[in-house]
């Protein structure tokens, strides 16, 4: 058997038959892709969505003094989320003036596992809207072939490849753009971007709650400290009474009744102390829980509420107040991306057109690998259109649907 390459070249035309080649092949291709792109709107009926859509009523935010309605979320930087109150810093806890309070705040969110939690929702979401948004945009892939090939002797092989081993090589440059005609892609990213969004609002509702239970049990601890001192106070003021009562009741000055009155104060006083310690050691492995090391708490110094400043609380409160949380302002996100989930649902049962388009080399035979005969390209359209999926494309629209009542309820 021969291993041999095909070296004969291809008789050259004239270039008035090339010119009129590429003229008649651009007008049969144009042709079609016109005649294409006018039957396109007839195709869109071949899938059938109707009888689906969701049951829950979206209620208008103004109407509930949530403020002004999500914006567009590609108008949205998703490094900082919408509804954050800007008035309001994110270190609010320092407006308490305690030292001690602010690096216990910044323990907590430095080594809370639910904060990093939420920073790895926040990059998983991050990298989704970066997939949506290159869907957009054209993709470019190259390639490079070669096979060694017995070709039969019973094939259909002209004289001279039958038989014989040949190589064959192609370098590609290939690539394709999605025209988004029905809004896919756009509904794809602007959901991926509600996510992000989301996302984001959840990763500050959690430092908020976190930073939150933090100040509020330094200052339970600050409380249940103050009442441990009056109530120690208030035993040692009753056992100074029973000692005087005892001294008069000596000198014949008091009776047993006084005796017993002053004795009687004693023991709920002490259990008043005792219930006040039990507490104050339950703030404090609180505390401990929250900052991730129990001995920051057992080395806590009691604060003392006189030197903790108040935080000013305004006396007129927005109506938009609540729609400024962090967990309100999430669920409106997610809202918005559910509905535009349903966008893309829908897209799906129409065509999806794409241009796509290759220029590379092509040759039977490495010796003829770079020569200009070896040459080759090709653009064109390129249309899928959903006929029957047994009921793939309206399950995933139903349960897109149910996503949405469910990111409403």
């Amino acid at each position: 058997m021969q291993n041999h390459t095909l070296s004969q070249p291809a008789p050259a035309q004239p270039p008035s038959t090339t010119v009129r080649r590429w003229s008649e092949g651009a007008t049969l291709y144009f042709g079609t892709l016109a005649l294409a792109l006018i039957a396109l709107p007839g195709l869109t009926g071949c899938a059938d969505m109707s009888g689906i859509a969701s049951t829950a009523q979206v209620r208008d935010a103004a109407s509930v003094g949530l403020g002004t309605p999500v914006p567009d979320a590609l108008q949205v930087d998703a490094a900082q989320p919408a509804d954050v109150p800007a008035d309001v810093p994110a270190d609010w806890w320092r407006g308490f003036g305690d030292a001690q309070l602010d690096a216990l705040v910044q323990q907590a969110l430095a080594t809370s596992p639910s904060l990093k939690l939420a920073e790895a929702r926040i990059a998983r979401a991050t990298a989704f809207t970066d997939t949506a948004r290159a869907a957009q945009g054209p993709q470019l892939n190259g390639s490079l072939d070669a096979t060694r090939q017995l070709y039969s002797q019973n094939g259909p092989y002209p004289a001279g490849q039958a038989g014989s081993i040949l190589s064959v090589e192609t370098a590609r440059l290939s690539g394709s753009w999605e025209i988004d005609f029905f809004g896919k892609n756009r509904a794809a990213l602007v959901s991926a971007v509600g996510a992000a969004n989301a996302a984001q609002a959840d990763a500050q509702a959690a430092r908020l709650l976190l930073a939150a239970n933090v100040a509020r049990n330094y200052l339970q601890l600050a409380r249940l400290q103050a009442q441990l001192q009056v109530a120690e106070r208030t035993l040692a003021q009753r056992n100074e009474t029973l000692q005087l009562v005892q001294g008069r009741l000596a000198a014949g000055l008091d009776t047993q009744l006084e005796l017993r009155q002053s004795e009687g104060g004693l023991p709920e006083a002490r259990q008043q102390i005792e219930a006040l310690r039990e507490q104050v050691a339950l703030t404090r492995n609180a505390i401990g829980a929250l900052v991730g090391d129990p001995n920051a708490a057992v080395a806590l110094n009691p604060p003392a509420l006189t030197a903790i400043q108040s935080i000013a609380v305004p006396a007129a409160l927005p109506a938009d107040l609540l729609g400024r949380r962090p967990d309100v302002a999430a669920a409106r996100w997610r809202v918005e991306a559910a509905t535009k989930d349903i966008a893309v649902a829908r897209a799906q049962f129409y065509p999806n057109v794409n241009l796509t388009a290759f220029v590379g080399l092509s040759s039977l035979g490495l010796s003829n690998f770079v020569e200009a005969g070896s040459k080759e390209w090709g653009v064109g359209p390129a249309i899928r259109l959903p006929i029957f999926d047994s009921g793939r494309l309206r399950a995933n629209l139903r349960g897109k649907s149910a996503d949405l009542d469910a990111a409403i309820e």
